[in-house]
């Protein structure tokens, strides 16, 4: 079975009609996993897979926009009849267990476990489900973040998350067949105040270039840009043509 990303969500900040925030499945190597849970994306994965048959979630950082539907998924498994086979691996920043509980007002994490099996990313994070593999990096974001890379039979996509330029995101992305990058705002505020925690068009298409990626798909543009408009930027910087990640569109590496 190919790598397949299949976008659920890609909005940025907030979701909008047919129009999750960051979402997708990506499946390969007998696995199937749900990378980033925005709002609106768990209904647009039960087109595509049972979320019951998952093989693990993984999520880049605790920003609703990126994990907030975890609450949909919490309630499906536990009380709409979507009930897992064996709790769900999810890989997350440490306090996403804490943070889920609290929208139950719950102190305790432990009602969770009937579902949900948390496992703590941290830089260097590497775990293989079948014949995927699955690589956590630390980006520089205003939280605990992470970048991924997925690679499969030969195969390999990189996901930026949410990330302002950094090292780590360039060898994260180093040769990949797919890199799914964040192009969120459309110039860096300056100052040592305003930390360069996301990416312009500019900096994704950089460090496509850099790392040498075969494809790049742009991600989380943010209400000051377009999509056709970041995705130009993007493509003018990599030297190369790339395209935007649309909701329901798959791409097989």
């Amino acid at each position: 079975m190919p790598l397949t990303l299949t976008v659920l969500g890609a909005a940025s900040p907030h979701p909008g009609p047919d129009r999750p925030c960051s979402g997708y499945l990506l499946a390969g190597g007998g696995a199937e996993v749900w990378v980033d849970a925005g709002p609106g994306t768990f209904a647009a994965l039960q087109r595509h897979t049972d979320p019951a048959r998952l093989t693990a979630i993984w999520i880049s950082h605790l920003h609703a926009d990126h994990s907030a539907d975890l609450l949909a998924a919490a309630y499906a498994f536990a009380f709409g009849g979507m009930t897992p086979a064996a709790p769900v691996p999810v890989y997350a920043p440490q306090d996403c267990a804490r943070r889920l509980a609290g929208f139950f007002g719950r102190p305790d994490t432990e009602f969770l476990k009937g579902v949900f099996d948390f496992r703590a990313l941290y830089d260097g994070h590497d775990v293989r489900h079948w014949n995927l593999r699955l690589t956590a990096r630390a980006v520089a974001h205003d939280t605990e973040a992470y970048g991924l890379r997925a690679e499969c039979q030969g195969s390999v996509l990189a996901y930026s998350g949410d990330s302002g330029p950094c090292a780590a995101l360039t060898e994260l992305a180093a040769r990949a067949d797919l890199f799914l990058c964040e192009a969120d705002i459309d110039e860096h505020r300056g100052g040592e105040h305003f930390p360069q925690v996301h990416l312009t068009p500019e900096d994704a298409g950089r460090v496509a270039r850099e790392a040498r990626v075969r494809e790049l798909l742009v991600t989380h543009v943010g209400p000051t840009l377009t999509r056709a408009a970041a995705t130009a930027r993007a493509a003018e910087a990599f030297g190369r043509p790339a395209r935007a990640a649309l909701e329901g569109d798959s791409h097989s590496l």
